[in-house]
C-alpha cells in the first residue's frame, strides 16, 4: 500500500461506504468509535508485538500499528474472514498505544508486581502517551499512518491508592497502566492534547485521515443498520 498526501484528497459520492474494520479486540477502541456513530466490525489481530525490537516511541506504535492493520487486511483479501460483507471495500483500521515517561517506553504492565512499581515511579510525573493510527483502504489499495501524542499529568498517589487501583485490575489491561476513561481518571490531574488518544485513538486524527483517503464521517453514522 501507498501512503496518500493531501493532493490525493478525492471524494466517492457514487460509491457505497466501506465497511469499517477495526483491527483490535480493545473494548475502549470500539466503544470510542460507536461513540461518534462509526460502527466497526472489530477483529482481534493476534500479531505478535514482540518482534518488532524499535527504540523510538513514534516509530513503534506507527509500526506496530502497521502491523495490526496489515495483518486483518491480508486475512480480508485471503477471504479469511467470511461474516465481513464485501470484503473489496473494507477499511481497516489499527491502532497501538504506548506511554513515555523519563524516556523509557511503557506498554501494558506484566503482572500486579510491575504495575504497582511503574505507577510509584510515575505518579508526580508527567507522561507522553503515542497512539499509532494506519488506516487501509483496501478498495484503493492505499493507505495512511498518523501517531497522536498527547501529556498526562500524573497525581502524587499514594501507596494504599496504588496497591488499591492495582487489585481492580484495570491497570493490568492498559498501555501506560491507566485508563483515563476509568478509575485510573481519578489519577489524572490533568492532559494537554487529544483526550481521545490517550484511551486509544484520536478521534480528531481518525476524521482527518478519512478526510485524506475521500471520505467523510457521516458516510459511516448509517452503517449501524448493516449486517455482517
Amino acid at each position: 500500500s501507498s501512503d496518500v498526501c493531501s493532493s490525493d484528497l478525492l471524494r466517492l459520492p457514487n460509491m457505497e461506504t466501506p465497511t469499517f474494520v477495526l483491527a483490535s479486540a480493545s473494548p475502549a477502541r470500539k466503544g470510542l468509535l460507536e461513540t461518534v456513530g462509526i460502527n466497526p466490525v472489530a477483529i482481534a489481530s493476534d500479531f505478535d508485538e514482540s518482534e518488532i525490537k524499535l527504540r523510538e516511541a513514534d516509530l513503534l506504535v506507527e509500526t506496530l500499528a502497521k502491523c495490526k492493520a496489515e495483518t486483518i487486511a491480508t486475512a480480508i483479501r485471503n477471504n479469511s474472514i467470511s461474516y465481513i460483507r464485501d470484503l473489496g471495500s473494507s477499511l481497516v483500521l489499527g491502532c497501538d498505544s504506548l506511554l513515555v515517561i523519563g524516556g523509557e517506553i511503557y506498554g501494558k504492565p506484566a503482572n500486579a508486581v510491575e504495575a504497582i512499581a511503574r505507577w510509584k515511579r510515575m505518579r508526580g510525573q508527567v507522561g507522553q502517551l503515542y497512539t499509532g493510527h494506519v488506516l487501509i483502504d483496501l478498495r484503493r489499495d492505499k493507505s495512511l499512518k498518523r501517531v497522536g501524542v498527547t501529556q498526562v499529568y500524573f497525581a502524587r498517589v499514594g501507596d494504599e491508592e496504588i496497591e488499591a487501583y492495582v487489585a481492580s485490575g484495570e491497570p493490568l489491561k492498559c498501555a501506560g497502566c491507566f485508563a483515563l476513561e476509568g478509575k485510573g481518571g481519578l489519577f489524572i490531574e490533568k492532559i494537554e492534547g487529544c483526550y481521545s488518544n490517550v484511551i486509544g485513538l484520536s478521534l480528531p486524527l481518525l476524521r482527518e485521515m478519512l478526510g485524506e483517503l475521500g471520505y467523510s464521517v457521516r458516510d459511516f453514522w448509517q452503517q449501524s443498520d448493516k449486517m455482517y
